[in-house]
């Protein structure tokens, strides 16, 4: 089993994927350290879905960003740049009296005790988004509609809109779903966490760390994770260095246009029983750590609109956090498709040997050209 595609509609009419969320103007330190002996900062974009957004358009797909910004020159900044990469910034709305968000943060990785995030977010234009003031002709005209459980911790207005997409209607489409838990941006413990696994639970592609989902919801492994997401056709479990695990399989009774739900691994009650299968990560010289989940997702996700395999699809979203992994920046040009898929398509030995460094991305670099050991 292949696992679902996005939609039928003519893809050169048709936006591919919607994705909605907040983006912050973030400053990049000049030198490792302490965040208060950092001298200077250089400015760069930040946000989960803003990150898809770019990546895909940058892989030849046809992207939106749907957020909310202040009526200021970082708004101004925000828009101009995420437009850069080719995606559709017209949906985006501005608010006359809310502030862009910044944040600045330390060059060291995000899961080490010493990586600084200062966040100037609260009160932000995005935290103001809701179900009465977004586009959702905008946000439902996509193959796929990708959201995450960033924006649901914003605000309750944030949360009243998430609940309401990921809502079963009819003519939905595919709804994406990246938990990105971030326990910094939670007040109220577990009742919050378990906010974040009803929206999984209600979305038709799921994207988990193994790690996140022990400290959310104190599950354990990727089978439990599957156990405690029944309902999503496809729920892509992250495990680091060990690679990705997808569930992947369908219920007799769709939940929108365009995707199914599934059963866990062992099969449910009115549920298939699941495909499983288990990509090995990549091996790759790490620049700097940050947006490799996104790339993760848009790989995934272009993967997902191609119809290819879910092997495939994994090793897509793999090769795009490769690209990331291997710069200093949240977003970097993926590799050309033609040369991804060459990749994609290697045996398993060849793949389990590959090792990328910076630089691999070249287009005219023949799959055994990238760095072996």
């Amino acid at each position: 089993m292949s696992g679902p595609a996005a939609g039928t509609a003519d893809a050169a009419t048709t936006t591919d994927v919607v994705c909605l969320g907040e983006s912050m103007v973030t400053f990049l330190p000049s030198q490792p350290g302490r965040l208060a002996d950092v001298p200077s900062f250089g400015r760069g974009i930040g946000g989960a879905e803003s990150n898809v957004a770019c990546a895909l358009a940058a892989a030849g797909h046809r992207a939106a960003w749907v957020g909310r910004v202040g009526a200021d020159g970082f708004g101004d900044h925000l828009v101009e740049t995420i437009a850069s990469y080719g995606v559709d910034t017209s949906a985006v709305r501005r608010d006359p009296v809310r502030p862009t968000g910044i944040y600045f943060r330390t060059a060291t990785d995000r899961g080490t005790d010493t990586h600084e995030v200062a966040y100037y977010r609260a009160g932000s234009a995005a935290s103001a988004m809701s179900p009465d003031n977004v586009p959702y002709e905008d946000l439902l005209a996509g193959r796929i509609l990708h959201l995450s459980g960033i924006t649901a911790a914003l605000s309750a207005d944030c949360l009243a809109l998430l609940r309401d997409l990921t809502a079963a209607r009819p003519g939905r489409p595919l709804v994406s779903f990246d938990v990105n838990h971030r326990p910094h941006l939670w007040r109220g413990g577990d009742a919050n966490a378990s906010v974040l696994l009803e929206l999984a639970r209600r979305c038709d592609l799921v994207f988990v760390g193994e790690d996140e989902a022990e400290e959310a919801w104190g599950i354990v492994g990727a089978e439990a994770i599957r156990a405690a997401l029944p309902e999503p056709a496809v729920v892509v479990v992250k495990r680091g260095s060990a690679g990705a695990t997808v569930f992947s399989g369908l219920r007799p009774g769709p939940r929108s246009s365009n995707a199914g739900g599934a059963g866990d691994a062992a099969g449910v009650a009115g549920f298939d029983p699941d495909t499983v299968t288990l990509v090995p990560a990549l091996r790759v010289d790490v620049v700097a750590a940050v947006g490799a989940g996104d790339a993760f997702a848009a790989g995934f996700l272009s993967a997902t609109l191609r119809g290819l395999p879910v092997r495939d699809r994994v090793r897509h979203g793999h090769l795009m956090a490769a690209a990331v992994l291997t710069v200093p920046g949240d977003l970097t040009d993926p590799p050309a498709r033609d040369h991804a898929d060459r990749l994609a398509a290697l045996d398993d030995d060849a793949w389990g040997r590959l090792r990328l460094g910076p630089g691999w991305t070249a287009a005219d670099r023949a799959p055994e050209e990238v760095r072996t050991p």
